[in-house]
């Protein structure tokens, strides 16, 4: 089944191979079954045994997402003609975290934490423009001179395979260009940018690492009044709950708690005199 999924299907994901890898380590946790003898309980106890080796359930999540893909690909290629097997396999509840982001303040202590530590000149332009633009790490990285232009940078290499072209401030535009002809294109230096963040000893959850700046970026957007389906289109969500996520940080949802509240008016409550 897998062997058939990579053959057909692997090729138009960017992670195919590392995705082949997974599913045949699954494959061997789960004993090697037959398809079309596999069943829900089955994978179900899989999982069970898996969660109480300590691993991640959001890891999980992502496991059961996967082989599902596997049968529903067959299926719609005409390849295999019963139902999926996971088909009524919930994922696991997960508590959602919270979204890391810095202040004008931390972000300066960053800033400076880069300059101090980091040899390569890239880490802080990266950075600036993941801060100025809501940008992967990786969509920056790839940035090259002839997509930014007219004020604008354009992403081309994004997670969603979608080209999106963002704004950006005609000093910024100049900054970025003057670094490329002094420093060249930007190389990986991500490991960098991470180790950076560790010295500078700012309260970023294990796991967000350059995720923080995209967080800072959406999140001081919102609380300044921006529009979330404007977000969601400079973020790349190929969904608006991806991007809701940052909607309880606009100041108006926060006055919508005293404006519609079941205790507006609680001067009235306040003010009655028992006897």
């Amino acid at each position: 089944m897998i062997d058939r999924w990579a053959t057909l299907h692997a090729h138009t994901l960017s992670d195919g191979e590392a995705r082949r890898r997974l599913l045949d380590t699954m494959a061997k946790e789960l004993g090697d079954p037959v398809a079309i003898k596999m069943t829900g309980n089955e994978y179900a106890e899989y999982r069970t045994q898996a969660i109480k080796g300590g691993a991640n359930p959001k890891t999980l999540n992502n496991r059961l997402g996967y082989l599902r893909s596997v049968f529903n690909v067959l299926h719609q290629l005409g390849e295999i003609d019963y139902a999926n097997p996971l088909a009524r396999v919930r994922p696991l509840r997960l508590q959602e975290k919270e979204l890391a982001y810095l202040t004008d303040s931390q972000i300066e202590t960053l800033f400076a934490t880069i300059h101090r530590y980091c040899r390569t000149p890239h880490v802080a332009m990266v950075a600036a423009i993941c801060l100025a633009t809501g940008a992967r790490w990786g969509e920056a990285q790839a940035l090259t001179p002839d997509r930014v232009r007219n004020q604008l940078v354009t992403f081309v290499n994004t997670k969603g395979k979608r080209v999106r072209s963002i704004p950006i401030a005609l000093e910024l535009e100049q900054q970025i260009h003057r670094h490329f002809m002094q420093h060249g294109q930007f190389s990986n230096c991500l490991n960098s940018f991470d180790k950076a963040l560790g010295e500078s000893r700012l309260p970023v959850p294990a796991g967000q690492s350059s995720h923080v700046l995209r967080h800072t970026f959406a999140s001081h957007f919102v609380m300044n009044g921006g529009n979330i389906l404007t977000l969601q289109k400079i973020l790349g969500h190929t969904t608006l709950a991806m991007t809701m996520r940052y909607a309880h940080l606009a100041p108006d949802h926060l006055q919508d708690v005293v404006r519609f509240g079941p205790a507006s008016d609680h001067q009235r409550f306040l003010s009655i005199i028992t006897p």
